[in-house]
């Protein structure tokens, strides 16, 4: 069993990535159980089948290959297994799990704009739209630089403040 993601074990996945169909997922899916089968226990692996699962829409299939993988992946890699954990948690109606999962994940990778995304949709699905639209006030205060939103940044993160404190 290695974790190692060879130059070769990277562009076979990206190539298989790359011709993957959204709306037939099955060949990808077979494509990376038989991969996984030749290099077994591999983290960049598992999460290629867990993501090819999920884009499949069988979350409960893809929860257990993202949840090995994620102890032994680094990098861009685990920041993306994150957020695709948090999100096939957050569309399991696991809520309070797919918020920990953001929480500890935005603290690792604090820059990740698509982590408070993902985060804000689970925020809206369990219930709580002001702290959803406060995450995405405060993503656009934060990334977006333009004169006009700057003119009024003070109140974007005011309203942010004021629509977080709402909620529990």
């Amino acid at each position: 069993m290695t974790g190692d993601l060879t130059p070769e074990l990277a562009a076979t996945i990206a190539e298989a990535f790359n011709r993957r169909d959204r709306e037939n997922m099955q060949p990808t899916i077979d494509f990376f159980e038989d991969l996984l089968t030749k290099h077994p226990g591999n983290p960049y692996v598992l999460y290629e089948v867990g993501g090819a699962y999920d884009t499949d829409g069988q979350e409960e299939k893809a929860l257990p290959y993202y949840e090995q993988a994620l102890p032994r992946l680094t990098g861009d890699t685990r920041r993306r297994c994150l957020l695709q954990y948090g999100s096939t948690l957050r569309i399991l109606e696991r809520f309070d799990e797919s918020l920990e999962v953001f929480k500890a994940a935005s603290k690792e990778f604090p820059e990740s704009d698509s982590l408070r995304v993902f985060k804000s949709l689970t925020l809206h699905d369990a219930g709580r739209p002001s702290k959803a639209l406060a995450t995405l006030l405060l993503l656009i205060a934060d990334r977006l630089d333009t004169p006009e939103l700057k003119r009024y940044e003070a109140a974007i993160r005011g309203n942010a403040d004021h629509l977080a404190n709402l909620e529990p």
